[in-house]
């Protein structure tokens, strides 16, 4: 099976870059599923259905979420829904709407899409270290091997604690949250890993908000309120890796990166264990 797998998207100019992409992306490398992290995809903050249903018809197949995932209030009806493609952190207290597991087949052959948040600098959580492999485990036992998961988290130590400790236990974990994409892409014992995929969306911008606002409240220390860059020739960005996984085992995974509406290419290949 061949995934597509989107960090945050950023906005209107995050939401137009999928648009643009996703369809050559998906037709030119043969994907089955495409997952995107759709928590900032309204104005920077949340998810609207007028937004899902926009980056559904531009090829998104599964949305995945975190602390910012709530902030739009009319998704919480797509969050209820049984086995929604809409997804919030699993390892949200027990009793909150919603799920962060998504099951699916794709010629007649099984997977699963998981979402979970760290803990450093984020909302109170359960621990998602032991969530991650008490769901695995049961996934598994249903004969559920194909599992990709996304780790929205902040601190990069969690993400690499986690890759390590589920290496060979699941297809691929990409991190999200950060919007910086990093460029440690890696193959170990079967399991695909990465840092942060990076956003899509405003490239000359501070995490894809306009910069003049974050660097006022670093002058200052006085809160303001953050908005998404608005208006033509905005330098932009588009991000996204290609994972094929193979009865539960990531047999390759690389980066594709557009600049400024450029053309899109491969610019990172995943490093194997040896």
């Amino acid at each position: 099976m061949r995934f597509g797998l989107i960090g945050d998207i950023v906005g209107k100019i995050g939401r137009q870059q999928v648009a643009r992409y996703l369809k050559e992306a998906r037709e030119k490398y043969r994907l089955d599923c495409v997952v995107a992290n759709g928590e900032n995809a309204s104005h920077g903050f949340g998810l609207s259905i007028s937004c899902m249903r926009e980056l559904q018809e531009a090829g998104v197949d599964v949305f995945t979420g975190g602390n910012h995932i709530w902030d739009k209030r009319d998704i919480v009806s797509f969050l209820s829904l049984e086995n929604s493609s809409v997804l919030r952190p699993h390892n949200y207290p027990q009793g909150v709407v919603g799920s962060g597991i998504y099951r699916g087949s794709v010629r007649e052959e099984s997977f699963a899409i998981l979402n979970l948040m760290g803990h450093f600098g984020m909302p109170q959580c359960d621990n998602a270290f032991i969530c991650a492999n008490q769901i695995i485990e049961s996934l598994r036992q249903q004969g559920i091997v194909n599992i990709v998961l996304d780790f929205h988290a902040e601190a990069t130590s969690e993400k690499r604690a986690m890759f390590l400790m589920l290496k060979g236990k699941i297809g691929a974990i990409v991190g999200t949250h950060t919007h910086i994409g990093t460029d440690d892409l890696e193959i170990f014992d079967g399991t695909f890993g990465v840092s942060d995929i990076g956003m899509c969306g405003a490239r000359e911008s501070v995490i894809g908000m306009r910069a003049k606002e974050p660097i006022e409240r670093f002058l200052t220390g006085l809160p303001n309120r953050l908005e998404v860059p608005e208006g033509s020739g905005i330098p932009s960005l588009f991000q996204m890796i290609v994972c094929e996984i193979v009865q539960g085992q990531c047999v390759e995974a690389f980066k594709l990166k557009a600049v400024d509406n450029g053309e899109l290419q491969k610019t990172l290949e995943a490093v194997r264990d040896s």
